[in-house]
């Protein structure tokens, strides 16, 4: 499970009495806190792994000792994701530790000095010290090279001997494991029967025509559902619908976007920096002091945004041009002459007919058609709409136009040098063949290797305190008008300013709720799964990036305890479909007659379908797609032969067999059982480490803390 790299912060005591205060102080942590002696309980107890508790301050040791390896390796602090990362490396270390090795130990695994040196400078090196000592430049690997560290290891850095340790470790951990799953995975076996019955599966084949009346064909607001059905469906179906630790919430947000008045300001403000990059004797430094935005320093005429590269004509050394805004940003831009480029840069637009994958035939009538094309646009036909209605591409949709390009193998060669090979814009006079078809070539912007120097400062528009507060102030003030489900309901009815978004079934350790993200997200989960929260109380404003939150709790899951409102949609089209199924039955009744005449009795909706060539392993039957109830009934007639009517997967279903075809009998199943065999082990690693941790009865508390 992932998290995040934020504590939940804790409010401290308030005391008035000096005396008490101190006594606080000093004995406070064993008296009143997360492991209290004199209240009992354990809020600091990050999990339970096999019965032994595993509290904050161990579990955040072994995260600072990974941090440190994190930042010794990489040279740089984790990021929020490198956190999460990090934390969940703990978390897994921590589990091998403690429930896996109770695992290697009752089976007597070890791993021994003489074989972690044999891993590391032996004959049976593993893959990881193959991987860190293997040159980058040549690919090859050199034994020496590991005894030649081993040898000056003493004399490195503490933090470099303890990440060698570490890594040793890791080793040691990884044989074990491997050990262990090697016992399993030779535990794992099929039989030849089992081989046969999928050889049967794959290779038998049966025509079938199929009557198949769907459930959509009865409208859902007809088929009432009531919750006994679905409490009967639930206790019937209890194996399909674990429990889970799950929170539903309904939110609106209160967004801190930047005001006219924030934009009025930075547009001022950018012209106050449009004089001083005017004046500047470096204007680059300036520009690279003052943006918010990097920008390179010279660019092509094709890389300039579309407001400025309007303004080249105007160009003159020294000059000023913009304020542009491009979005939420205000850029302005001065004009320091040009140089030349060593590639060249152009536009142009094209009309492609393909040709890839065609036989000789197509490929002669694909010319034809692109002549045609050709010549309709040397005759003064629309370049642009004849790319649109013709052109086999994405750029047909902006009527050819492929933007610019440098001649610098972007493009194939057959068409890079046909553009920049042109001295002016306009249509190239024939056609242009290259590996994907025929291309009808028009340059829009001949060929170029200026580049300009522009020092560029770009500013964003951002909320400023005074716009901040006011969203803050309207959230604050919505949050003290409602308490409960039903005047948050009331006041956003009132408001049609607010939109109310909808999230089910959050999990404890989500790191997003529909669009919002950022670790910040964090405190409205933990707010929902928070034990003083009730089912219907509204939370206080959250601050998400640029935007406050405000949440009510609409439901809980309980993992030990589930009930109908847990999965109340799923439940409802699983018993609605069953009711629908009853009623297509009714009408059907004892039908007699061809396929196509009980299709016509019955009315609107009934299909009559064939599918060919069918199998037990991935029959697909057209409109009713893969059912494994009607290819059993297909496969379990005789040919010739018609089922009776039956409810399906999407609908009721009549099967006859036209034909079946056995599988030709053979004398070896080994591919088959090898089949069945590489399924098997490959999910081995998933199961055990699943089995490992249903059995050591691992409580994974660690979303309360970050």
């Amino acid at each position: 499970m992932s998290v995040i790299n934020k504590i939940r912060e804790r409010s401290g005591l308030a005391v008035g009495i000096i005396a008490v205060s101190l006594i606080l102080f000093i004995v406070g942590g064993d008296l009143l806190g997360g492991r209290s002696l004199l209240f009992g309980g354990n809020q600091q107890e990050v999990g339970e792994i096999a019965g032994q508790s595993i509290d904050y301050q161990e579990f955040n040791a072994k995260v600072d000792e990974l941090r440190a390896q994190f930042e010794q390796q990489s040279g740089r602090a984790p990021a929020d994701q490198d956190l999460a990362q990090i934390r969940e490396q703990a978390w897994n270390q921590m589990l091998f530790e403690i429930a896996y090795q109770k695992e290697f130990d009752k089976l007597g695994l070890k791993v021994s000095q003489e074989e972690l040196v044999d891993m590391v400078q032996g004959n049976n090196i593993s893959p990881a010290v193959r991987q860190a000592f293997t040159d980058p430049q040549t690919g090859v690997f050199n034994k020496s090279s590991i005894i030649d560290y081993l040898k000056k290891l003493k004399n490195q850095p503490i933090q470099q001997q303890q990440a060698w340790a570490s890594f040793e470790k890791n080793l040691s951990s990884q044989r074990l494991r491997d050990k262990y799953e090697g016992l399993i995975r030779l535990s794992s076996f099929a039989t030849t029967a089992e081989a046969q019955k999928e050889y049967q599966a794959q290779n038998s084949k049966a025509d079938v025509k199929f009557l198949f009346i769907p459930y959509y064909t009865i409208n859902d607001t007809t088929v009432k559902v009531t919750d006994s059905q679905l409490q009967d469906y639930l206790s019937k179906h209890k194996d399909e619908y674990p429990g889970t630790d799950s929170r539903s919430i309904q939110y609106v947000t209160f967004s801190v976007a930047p005001s006219k008045e924030d934009s009025a300001s930075l547009y001022n403000q950018i012209k106050s920096l449009a004089r001083g990059l005017g004046g500047a004797q470096n204007d680059s430094v300036f520009a690279r002091q003052n943006s918010d935005v990097p920008v390179p320093l010279y660019m092509t005429a094709g890389e300039m945004p579309e407001q400025l590269r309007a303004s080249i004509p105007t160009f003159s050394p020294g000059g000023i041009y913009g304020p542009f805004r491009e979005g939420n940003t205000y850029f302005i831009y001065k004009y320091g002459g040009t140089k030349k480029d060593t590639n060249f840069t152009a536009r142009a637009s094209h009309i492609l007919i393909q040709t890839k994958g065609l036989a000789d035939s197509a490929k002669v009538a694909a010319r034809n058609r692109a002549e045609s094309i050709l010549k309709q646009i040397q005759g003064g036909a629309s370049f642009e709409a004849l790319a649109q209605t013709n052109s086999q591409d994405g750029s047909a949709q902006v009527g050819g136009d492929l933007g610019y390009f440098k001649n610098n193998g972007q493009m194939v060669k057959p068409f890079e040098s046909a553009v920049f090979g042109a001295t002016s814009a306009g249509l190239i006079p024939r056609l242009v063949e290259t590996e994907f078809g025929y291309h009808i070539i028009k340059v829009t912007q001949p060929k170029t290797n200026v580049l300009y120097r522009i020092a560029a400062i770009g500013k964003s528009i951002t909320p400023s305190q005074t716009t901040r507060d006011e969203a803050l102030r309207k959230a604050d003030q919505f949050a003290s008008e409602v308490q409960t489900k039903e005047t948050f309901d009331a006041k956003v009815k009132e408001d049609k300013s607010l939109v109310v978004a909808t999230a089910d079934r959050i999990m404890e350790g989500a790191q997003q709720i529909n669009a919002l993200t950022g670790s910040e997200v964090r405190q409205v989960i933990r707010w929902a799964f928070n034990d003083k929260t009730e089912l219907n109380s509204v939370s206080e404003p959250f601050e998400i990036g640029d935007q406050y939150v405000i949440a009510v709790l609409t439901n809980k899951t309980d993992k030990d305890n589930v009930s109908v409102n847990d999965y109340r949609t799923e439940l409802t089209a699983k018993v609605r479909n069953e009711l629908k199924g009853q009623q297509i039955l009714a009408k059907l009744g004892n039908p007699s007659g061809t396929l196509e005449s009980i299709a016509q009795k019955y009315g609107a909706g009934a299909l009559v379908e064939s599918a060919e060539g069918i199998n037990l392993a991935t029959g697909f039957l057209r409109s009713a797609g893969v059912d494994p109830i009607a290819l059993g009934k297909a496969f379990g007639l005789k040919p010739g032969k018609r089922s009776k009517p039956f409810v399906g997967e999407g609908g009721v279903l009549m099967m006859e067999t036209t034909n079946l075809t056995p599988a030709p009998a053979i004398a070896d199943y080994a591919l088959y059982k090898t089949q069945l065999q590489q399924n098997n082990t490959s999910r081995i690693s998933l199961y055990i480490n699943e089995a490992i941790k249903e059995a050591a009865k691992v409580e994974d508390r660690r979303a309360k803390f970050y």
